[in-house]
Order: structure tokens, then sequence, then C-alpha cells
């Protein structure tokens, strides 16, 4: 994933994947979305983005997932069964 932006014409261009683009739907006049041949987004153009998303307050976070019970057991399972069968 990539993100550009280009301050001289204020577009904001995110890059989801490398793929090659079969189509463009405009969302708005200010957004287009691009996709590819099986109908998966590409990339998505913002113009006036200082207009339409908070520039100034750019971040990225990535969330890791909370395990659930079952995965909390499973995981306890395999390190007991990988400790017993090592004696």
């Amino acid at each position: 994933m990539e993100i550009k932006y280009f301050q001289d014409s204020d577009t904001l261009l995110v890059n989801f994947i490398e793929k090659e683009i079969v189509e463009t739907r405009d969302i708005n006049e200010n957004t287009l979305i691009e996709l590819d041949s099986d109908g998966n987004l590409v990339s998505m153009t913002i113009e006036h983005a200082k207009k339409q998303a908070n520039m100034e307050d750019f971040s990225y976070r990535q969330v890791v997932k909370n395990p659930t019970h079952e995965d909390l057991a499973t995981n306890l399972v395999d390190k007991l069964t990988q400790k017993h069968s090592s004696l």
C-alpha cells in the first residue's frame, strides 16, 4: 500500500495493490476509485484533498486482533503437545 499527496494539485492518491486497472468509477465530483478485472479496489484518488480529509493530522496504525478463548486454548494445547512429545 502506498499513499501519495501531491501538494501542487491538492490530490491524495492511495494505491492499495499493484494490479492492472480496468475500470474507473466516480464516487462523487472529487473522489474516484479504480478497479482490477475482478472488481477489486486498486486505488482511490481524492481531489481537493484538504477539503475532503484532514490532511494535517494523518496517521497510520495497525490493529492486531485480540485472541479469542478458542485461539488461546488451541495455542495452549499446541504448546503442551510439543512439550510432551519432546520428553
